[in-house]
């Protein structure tokens, strides 16, 4: 019956789904926030002004998701968690959080999935970009044979090249660019740097004067 609900709600016009979404889910939807034609039904949702999530996206078994001002999910995304209250795996996690926030005027684009069995945070002015990459907080632990999950950060003004991997752990400094098609599975420290390869390593430093570093509009020209 809920899921029958939840697809009843998704074709509503925005000005009525909006008024259903927050009375009945206790959504929080700036008034200039939008949801397209998407299933996206977290736990909690808050969506800050301007942000919107656009068509064929989905979000689903999340504790949180958090869209900061003007930042946007494109179409065709997949972002899933994992129930904390679910007792077959994670339990030797006690803070697990299967959540995906994300800052201010960040973009992830089209077509990506991240699974968010553990937090994915992203920070302001971040740019998830191109097609097909892959952020995955959970695997399994080959040793303890079991299932584990381990947070990933992105930092502010980070740009994450086209169809590249993001693995649990893994940590991109701030003004930092991981190149496309590359395997993140490190938590790096040195900000301003070119990461990149399988897996990704620090390649050269990044200039200082770079525009993109200091933008103060996430939208890029």
């Amino acid at each position: 019956m809920k899921k029958l609900l939840f697809l009843a709600t998704i074709v509503l016009p925005w000005a009525i789904k909006r008024i259903v979404l927050q009375r009945w889910l206790g959504y929080q939807l700036h008034p200039t926030a939008r949801i397209g034609l998407a299933w996206i039904f977290p736990n909690h949702l808050v969506m800050g002004p301007f942000s919107r999530i656009d068509h064929f996206s989905v979000a689903i078994h999340l504790d949180r998701l958090e869209l900061g001002e003007e930042s946007r999910i494109g179409r065709g995304n997949w972002i899933t968690g994992f129930p904390k209250n679910n007792p077959k795996h994670f339990q030797h996690i006690s803070d697990r959080r299967p959540e995906l926030i994300v800052g201010t005027q960040s973009a992830i684009t089209k077509n990506h999935h991240l699974d968010c069995t553990e937090r994915i945070l992203i920070g302001d002015f971040v740019t998830i970009a191109g097609y097909g990459s892959q952020f995955l907080t959970h695997s399994i632990d080959v040793v303890a044979n079991r299932q584990d999950a381990r947070p990933i950060t992105i930092g502010d003004y980070c740009f994450i090249g086209t169809d590249s991997v993001v693995l649990g752990g893994a940590v991109l400094p701030p003004r930092s660019v991981l190149g496309a098609k590359s395997l993140l599975n490190n938590e790096y420290t040195d900000s301003q740097q070119l990461y990149a390869g399988v897996p990704a390593k620090r390649i050269k430093n990044l200039p200082d004067d770079a525009k993109y570093f200091t933008r103060e509009t996430g939208f890029v020209n």
